[in-house]
């Protein structure tokens, strides 16, 4: 098997058109006090702990699912690419470890074509992560990005 088919078969990936500049999404995912606000699936509150937007610069958000059970997702940023690029090592304890987020923005007008890939270290971890709801989980975190990102564009 090449790297390539490798590569392919152990990420995850999810596409969307969120109908704001790209200048707006990028902020939504590089400025603690946004990502507070969507970073999380559905009826989750989010507390950035530590948000150092720099290559090598670790990140820490907490949140509390709506029982009061918290749990960490924490990482270190490997790759910047202003208004373009965001490259992650990602720990969401307990469910899904040692992974790389990658979240990639194209301009498209006055909207942003975002692509968000999960690399995982296996094929086998890829596949049981898919099973255990990866779409579903991350879906919802987008459909409130897209709620903030649309909230944020009527106020303007």
């Amino acid at each position: 098997m090449s790297n390539t088919s490798d590569l392919i078969n152990r990420t995850l990936t999810l596409k969307r058109t969120f109908n704001a500049p790209i200048q707006l999404v990028w902020e939504a995912w590089t400025q603690p006090e946004h990502i507070a606000n969507w970073w999380g699936p559905k009826g989750m509150k989010t507390r950035v702990v530590q948000h150092n937007f720099s290559v090598g610069g670790k990140w820490e958000y907490v949140m509390q699912m709506p029982d009061g059970k918290e749990f960490t997702s924490e990482g270190v940023y490997t790759l910047i690419e202003e208004l373009s690029k965001i490259f992650s090592s990602a720990d969401f304890k307990p469910m899904t470890e040692g992974v790389e987020i990658q979240a990639i923005f194209e301009e498209d007008g006055d909207k942003t074509n975002f692509t968000f890939n999960c690399v995982h270290a296996t094929v086998e971890y890829c596949k049981q992560q898919e099973e255990m709801g990866f779409y579903n989980g991350w879906g919802s975190v987008f459909n409130r990005l897209d709620e903030f990102l649309t909230a944020l564009v009527s106020a303007e």
